[in-house]
């Protein structure tokens, strides 16, 4: 029998014939997403796929990590058909279990990302498509100083978040509050932003190039299994420190002076300066948080795959889709609704092709915006 693999993309991966026991094996280049597909044709004279819509099978294979495909086959008299729905429908339900534990991990990381972005638009108003390259510019600066100065990345990696902060203040310092004082227009910022994230994507791919890049630490993990779903440390780790600083994040915003000055500037800024508040201050610290967030998102994703220059813009689209789709300007809303993306782009594998799931997760924003274009959690505004 004959076995070839694919990956996302569809580019050929490898191709073999299986054992007279049954047994292949076809190594990967890296850890993703792959299609796995058995050859019919090739079946011994008698023996069939259980399941005949199962000769594709799609997985995601771990770094250093081997994962077992396995098909079902019968022999043509013996088929046993309660028995094969059976199967077919546990191993529906195990797949649906994985992905969708899949889809809330990268809930969580759109959500870093997304609720820094959100908090920013709702600050100054500014759609900042250079937010994603944030999420870069953390993987690459803990990556300089995992690799190059041998820090580990426990160490790197705080150091990196420091980094980031003062690049997010003097970002606005130096750089968006000229254009508010020189009262740039919103469509004018966000052209600049634009030209700002090619210009920091191509520096890092100048600086860096274009192939794939792993931290010196947490690259090769075991994965273990609780229940039907299959994970690593590493992403259960990730998982648990994004929870605690977009629970954080949240408190600070209802509880802290800062998170209620915060509100009132994205409410009402000329209020808000009527009543004590230095807007300008409370801006350029929203700047250093949302980039720090957005760093520790870029650094969480970086050991969980290879650190590459375009990973930032690869979420980026799924950011915009997660803040919209909770209602602009919320830092909650963008946490409700990067899960709700996170979760359908996974779980919609189910049924879609893998490399098409973006897709669908844009068609589901489209589809909630024509019901309340407010998004879930926004507020409707008045216009004239």
């Amino acid at each position: 029998m004959k076995i070839s693999v694919v990956d996302e993309n569809n580019a050929p991966v490898g191709e073999a014939t299986t054992s007279a026991t049954g047994d292949w094996a076809i190594p990967v280049p890296k850890a993703g997403m792959y299609k796995v597909t058995l050859d019919v044709n090739t079946l011994p004279q008698g023996v069939s796929l259980r399941n005949p819509d199962r000769a594709t099978l799609t997985v995601q294979v771990f770094e250093g990590n081997e994962r077992n495909v396995l098909f079902a086959l019968v022999s043509g008299d013996a088929a046993d058909e309660e028995a094969a729905a059976a199967e077919a429908e546990d191993s529906w339900w195990t797949r649906l279990a994985q992905l969708s534990f899949e889809g809330i991990s990268l809930g969580l990381t759109i959500a870093l990302g997304a609720v820094g972005l959100s908090l920013i638009f709702g600050t100054t108003g500014l759609t900042n498509f250079a937010h994603g390259e944030l999420l870069t510019l953390g993987a690459f600066t803990a990556y300089v100083l995992n690799t190059s100065l041998g820090l580990h990345l426990l160490i790197a990696a705080p150091l990196a978040l420091v980094i980031a902060a003062a690049f997010g203040y003097g970002q606005d310092r130096y750089f968006w509050g000229v254009l508010r004082e020189r009262k740039t227009g919103l469509i004018g910022m966000m052209i600049i932003s634009i030209g700002l994230a090619i210009f920091l994507r191509n520096l890092t791919l100048f600086l860096f190039g274009g192939e794939s890049r792993p931290y010196n630490e947490y690259v090769a993990q075991e994965g273990i299994e609780i229940g039907p779903i299959f994970a690593t440390p590493k992403g259960l780790i990730a998982m648990a420190i994004q929870i605690v600083v977009l629970i954080a994040v949240g408190l600070a915003l209802t509880y802290t002076r800062l998170g209620k000055a915060t509100r009132a500037v994205a409410d009402n800024p000329a209020l808000a300066a009527s009543s004590g508040i230095n807007v300008d201050r409370v801006i350029r610290i929203v700047w250093a948080a949302g980039t720090t967030i957005a760093a520790l998102a870029g650094i969480l994703l970086g050991t969980t795959q290879n650190l590459n220059y375009q990973m930032g813009l690869q979420v980026l689209l799924l950011m915009f889709a997660g803040v919209t789709l909770g209602g602009l300007g919320t830092a909650y809303g963008a946490l409700v609704g990067s899960l709700i993306v996170g979760l359908f782009v996974q779980v919609s594998t189910l049924w879609i092709p893998p490399e098409m799931k973006t897709v669908g997760a844009l068609v589901v924003l489209i589809i909630v915006l024509l019901v309340r274009p407010q998004g879930i959690l926004g507020r409707r505004e008045r216009i004239g």
